[in-house]
C-alpha cells in the first residue's frame, strides 16, 4: 500500500510540474514573440500554434488540480442551514459527479483524440490529437481524485489554499 501511495504521489508530482513548466514556457514563448514583433518585426511561426497548445494543456491539467485541492465553486452558505447528513450527502453526489465529468473526458477525449490524429496542425505539423489529448489524461486525473476524495482521502497538497484560511 505504502509502495502504490509512493508511485500515486510520483505521478501527481510529475503531472503538476508538467502543468507548471506549460504555464512558463508559454510565458516565455509570449514575450519573445511581443519582443520580436515589436522590435525586430518579426515573429516565429511557430510561437501561436505552439502557445495555444500549451495554454489547452495547462488549462485542463489546472481544471483536474483544482478538483484535487477542492477548488471548485461551491455554495458554502447553504450547507450552513441543512443538517450534517444531508450535506454529506449532497457532498457524495458531487464526487459522482465529479468521477462522471472526468469519466466523461475520458471517453469522449480518447475519442476526439483519435479523430483528430489524421489532421496534422498548420505550423508544427504535429498531430492535431496532441492538442486534444489533454482531455483523456486530465479526465484520469478527475477520476481518480474523485475516487480518493469519496472513500474519504484528503487528496489537497497545498493546505490553505481554500477561501478564508489562515
Amino acid at each position: 500500500m505504502q509502495q502504490l501511495r509512493k508511485f500515486v504521489l510520483t505521478v501527481d508530482t510529475w503531472l503538476e510540474t508538467f502543468a507548471l513548466l506549460a504555464l512558463l514556457s508559454m510565458i516565455c514563448i509570449v514575450i519573445m514573440q511581443v519582443v520580436t514583433r515589436k522590435l525586430f518585426n518579426f515573429v516565429f511561426f511557430w510561437s501561436e500554434e505552439v502557445t495555444l497548445l500549451l495554454l489547452v494543456w495547462f488549462a485542463f491539467m489546472g481544471m483536474a488540480i483544482g478538483f484535487r485541492e477542492n477548488l471548485h465553486l461551491a455554495m458554502d452558505t447553504i450547507d450552513s442551514y441543512l443538517p450534517v447528513k444531508l450535506v454529506k450527502v449532497l457532498d457524495r453526489f458531487i464526487e459522482i459527479c465529479t468521477f462522471a465529468f472526468g469519466l466523461y473526458l475520458i471517453i469522449q477525449g480518447f475519442d476526439f483524440t483519435v479523430l483528430m490524429n489524421e489532421s496534422t496542425m498548420p505550423a508544427t505539423k504535429m498531430p492535431s490529437s496532441v492538442l486534444y489529448a489533454v482531455m483523456p489524461v486530465s479526465g484520469v486525473m478527475v477520476c481518480a481524485y474523485a475516487v480518493l476524495q469519496f472513500f474519504g482521502v484528503d487528496t489537497r497538497r497545498h493546505q490553505g489554499l481554500e477561501e478564508g484560511a489562515e
